[in-house]
């Protein structure tokens, strides 16, 4: 059960931050036509793009810096789900700019687990190890996932990015780039040949027993006030797959700065 946690916590607040990533969908299975020679792909003749180029994409992929720069807060709500587990439950999401978000989830016969960043402190709260936090490489992850305008702070936050190779994901083209932040480990961000959005991404976080490996898809994009939300988040870790299935996204909202902030002990 423990372990479960660590997994929810190690989640996070990527869902919410104002980075907007895309993975292709699955696509439906065809039968192949008969005696039919698969076109090569013409991106692989290419060179590869530069990483300015690939940001800019991104950037304008995401819907562009002045639709992002009209929002200031969003409210998310959905469902929580490991299929393998059976476990399910209620996902609440506030995030407000610059840099503050929390998350709470509901899991039914577990218990609510909440995580926050104020734009200073970052804090978690779960029934298995209650209340604690965060330090170290933990809370400059949960600053950099807060960063509501995180897709045009890319630089900032990964002062080294290197434009590694082509891959797939999937039956698509992406663009790997490996990006270091200032504090922790190297991240794997596959960006979209096509659309400039990020397919996948593969990183290690740092959780209450060490680190955990996580791949990270996002599906079903849809645009909301400018800008493109996935409705289903995917990620897949060494024990069982997460599922998020979102229902509602509202921006500019009033949130409260104390819902953002650290609890009072309890007496």
């Amino acid at each position: 059960m423990k372990r479960l946690w660590t997994f929810v916590l190690i989640f996070g607040l990527q869902i919410f931050s104002g980075l907007a990533q895309e993975a292709q969908k699955k696509p439906e299975p065809q039968a192949p036509a008969a005696q039919e020679e698969q076109k090569p792909d013409p991106l692989q003749a290419e060179p590869l793009p530069t990483l300015d180029q690939i940001i800019e994409k991104f950037i304008e992929g995401s819907g562009g810096k002045a639709a992002m720069e009209k929002l200031t807060s969003r409210v998310t709500k959905g469902t929580f789900e490991i299929p393998s587990m059976g476990a399910n439950g209620a996902l609440e999401g506030y995030a407000k700019a610059p840099n503050k978000s929390f998350m709470t989830i509901d899991i039914q016969g577990l218990g609510v687990m909440q995580q926050s960043y104020d734009g200073t402190v970052g804090w978690e709260d779960n029934p298995m190890a209650g209340f604690r936090e965060l330090s170290g490489t933990e809370l400059a992850a949960r600053k950099r996932d807060a960063d509501f305008y995180q897709a045009l702070h890319f630089r900032e936050h990964y002062p080294q990015m290197t434009v590694k190779s082509k891959e797939k994901v999937g039956e698509r083209t992406a663009f790997l780039v490996e990006a270091t932040p200032a504090e922790g480990k190297p991240e794997k961000l596959y960006f979209d040949a096509e659309s400039g959005l990020i397919a996948r991404s593969d990183v290690e976080r740092e959780g209450v027993q060490g680190s955990v490996a996580v791949t990270t898809y996002m599906e079903d994009y849809r645009e909301v006030d400018g800008i493109k939300i996935p409705f289903l988040i995917r990620q897949v870790t060494p024990m069982f797959e997460i599922l998020v299935k979102l229902a509602e996204v509202k921006h500019n909202v009033e949130i409260e700065d104390a819902k953002f902030a650290k609890p009072a002990p309890k007496q």
